[in-house]
């Protein structure tokens, strides 16, 4: 028996219809409505119009015909037509909604899965886009959860150290009880997950590794990829280098500064001043990190840069995306999920700063997908993420967000994105997401899974709407102090 909801009444269009609601209706929850000509056709309640005489108004998301494909019914429905809630079986065959792959969680208000295919996450990218507080790296939990669960290489720029929580089961009292809901239960990766730092043990004794660079044999190139240089001080690094290479098959950053200070010229102080500070670092060694390491199957590397300065973080990912977007185009690795956190720092769009590993970022968006090398973008900030690479993404994972000028970024970028979309994402309750993924015929809302593991961000802002509001704030603020911040530091790297 069909669940009677309604009758159509008033308002009848093509794309939407009013109907005399007839019991309980919630917003966003989905019906259907038979049509003399198509049969039965799918629809969602986007309004309550007049709560007094409960009308409410239902969008026409259509019905499949033979050949598969969505369409639009051909004509309006009949006013006093029956509007009754539609069954999880016919909801999924027209979103087009498949069992099994990369579980997110269920649709909004419904007990009905959904679920990503895990070869369009690799091979077409995905972002996760919010403002602060409202769950993105907490829904890239879920994800990475899913992906190790299938056993896909993870490799994992986390600025902030709050990936190395997935070690732990979620011991959270309340997310622990809605598990059942989701059909799963709390579980840790200890034994997949491995955390590296750039930095030392002592600054971060979480980590598993150290993380080090080839400090054996650097290039100019590979030097002015750390900092910028003028074509005198670029002469004089060329004519040092050259002259290191002459007498010594290996050198170090040891060899090249000792080089440049026997030098005449006046260029070689600011070299030499670029040069130590790499060395102060410690990020070069003569026993590099592996990219073979680094990505393996079933495995998650977290690289935890806490303590690295952002420069130094830049270059780490300029670095890092450039040897395993060649080693898998090579076949050295195999296919895997870059996930990059807080994107906006390392592929900033145009106008919020520079910096080197944007370019590199740009290609793996545009060709990674050809070679099995997939990509996870995370940001509170979609205005200030490069347009370029939100773009490549074909699966879009949107929650709360409020700020004018990021609305209008996802707009611009984002095709499925329209005046009600903008709405919808402006009041999107804690938790819930807006998905868009090329499996599903429309973008639909999701109540996104809780996490088996222990989440690292709960502390920065999921505890209470205050902290969220405070933390926008600063995020405000803090998009000014960017600017200022790459303003300065193009006159003390010039």
């Amino acid at each position: 028996m069909y669940k009677l909801v309604g009758t159509i009444w008033g308002e009848v269009g093509l794309h939407k219809f009013d109907f005399v609601v007839a019991g309980e209706v919630r917003r966003n929850e989905y019906v259907k409505v038979w049509n003399e000509l198509d049969g039965w056709i799918l629809g969602r309640v986007v309004s309550i119009v007049d709560a007094k005489k409960k009308i409410a108004t239902a969008e026409i998301i259509g019905y499949k015909d033979e050949r598969g494909f969505l369409m639009q019914p051909k004509n309006t429905f009949a006013r006093d037509e029956k509007v009754f809630k539609a069954d999880q079986a016919f909801i999924m065959d027209t979103l087009g909604l498949k069992s099994g792959g990369i579980y997110l969680g269920l649709i909004d208000g419904r007990t009905i899965p959904v679920y990503l295919r895990k070869e369009e996450l690799i091979q077409k990218h995905c972002s996760i886009l919010a403002k602060t507080g409202s769950g993105k790296s907490y829904t890239a939990g879920v994800l990475i959860e899913e992906l190790l669960e299938k056993n896909v290489p993870l490799l994992i720029i986390d600025p902030h150290g709050e990936y190395i929580s997935l070690k732990y089961e979620n011991r959270n009292e309340e997310e622990r009880k809605q598990m059942e809901k989701f059909g799963i239960s709390a579980k840790g990766y200890a034994s997949q997950v491995v955390v590296y730092t750039p930095s030392n043990l002592s600054i971060n004794p979480d980590a598993n590794k150290l993380f080090r660079i080839d400090g054996i044999n650097l290039s100019v190139n590979e030097l002015y990829d750390f900092f910028p240089l003028s074509d005198p001080q670029l002469g004089v690094l060329y004519q040092c280098i050259n002259e290191i290479k002459a007498k010594k098959e290996f050198y170090t950053i040891e060899d090249i500064i000792k080089e440049v200070a026997g030098s005449k010229s006046r260029a070689k102080w600011r070299i030499i001043h670029y040069l130590e500070r790499i060395r102060e670092t410690g990020i070069l060694s003569d026993s590099p990190t592996r990219i073979e390491e680094l990505v393996k199957a079933g495995r998650a590397s977290i690289i935890d840069m806490k303590g690295a300065e952002p420069k130094l973080q830049e270059f780490i990912v300029y670095h890092l995306c450039k040897e395993v977007f060649e080693g898998r185009k090579m076949g050295k690795i195999p296919p895997f999920m870059l996930v990059i956190e807080e994107a906006h720092n390392f592929c900033p769009e145009r106008g919020f700063g520079q910096a080197v590993s944007s370019n590199i970022l740009r290609t793996i968006a545009s060709e990674g997908r050809k070679f099995g090398l997939g990509l996870l973008v995370i940001s509170q900030r979609p205005a200030r993420v490069d347009k370029n690479v939100i773009s490549q993404c074909n699966t879009q994972i949107i929650l709360k967000v409020t700020n004018p000028n990021d609305i209008k970024a996802l707009s611009r970028g984002l095709e499925f994105m329209s005046s009600e979309a903008e709405e919808e994402i402006k009041r999107i309750p804690q938790g819930v997401a807006l998905l868009s993924s090329p499996s599903i015929e429309m973008p639909i809302l999701v109540d996104v899974r809780v996490r088996r593991s222990e989440h690292g961000g709960r502390a920065a802002g999921m505890e209470g709407e205050e902290e969220s509001k405070e933390a926008e704030v600063e995020t405000d603020r803090e998009e000014v102090r960017e600017v200022r911040k790459s303003m300065l530091a193009r006159l003390l790297f010039e």
